[in-house]
């Protein structure tokens, strides 16, 4: 078989009149601003899924582990070891008895509202112009672009019937 070439693998997917596709910018841009993220979070033991999980509820309503999985947009199965982890450092609290097919509501503690104060004004610091080179409208208009991406994703993951809450935001 040396010399002869291999034919071109065959792809279904219609190509694209932009290249890079449009997801892989944001993929880069998603490394880059979750080493920043992460800087921030381990000031206070976070993760980036803990501190969605604190935001998620810093509005006051109690949530179940459900609400909270499609708030931050992990699959449901991988709440239990996250809510405990917070429970554990008394930042959320379990209200009401816990067991299969029981709303078992989470909700912040005194202590994790004090995490939240101390995280929130560092998380707000990176979407300064400094930060992302974005003036004000461009950084609305980027705003309105990525969430209309990750709604259509989100309508696009097995198991989803609609787009997570907008307490999921930072």
């Amino acid at each position: 078989m040396t010399g002869q070439s291999r034919p071109a693998a065959q792809s279904t997917a219609r190509p694209s009149a932009v290249w890079p596709p449009v997801l892989w910018p944001v993929v880069q841009i998603g490394h880059l601003a979750r080493r920043r993220f992460d800087t921030i979070f381990a000031v206070e033991g976070l993760n980036g899924q803990q501190f969605g999980v604190l935001s998620a509820l810093a509005d006051g309503d109690d949530l179940s582990s459900s609400d909270l999985a499609r708030a931050i947009l992990v699959r449901p199965q991988s709440m239990a070891a996250l809510i405990d982890s917070l429970v554990q450092r008394g930042l959320v609290e379990r209200h009401g008895p816990r067991g299969r097919g029981r709303r078992a509501p989470i909700r912040l503690t005194r202590d994790g509202h004090d995490v939240l104060a101390r995280v929130r004004p560092l998380v707000a610091s990176l979407a300064s112009e400094e930060v992302t080179g974005l003036d004000t409208d461009e950084t609305a208009q980027l705003h309105h672009l990525l969430a209309k991406l990750r709604s259509a994703l989100v309508g696009q993951e097995p198991g989803t019937e609609h787009e997570p809450e907008s307490g999921s935001e930072p």
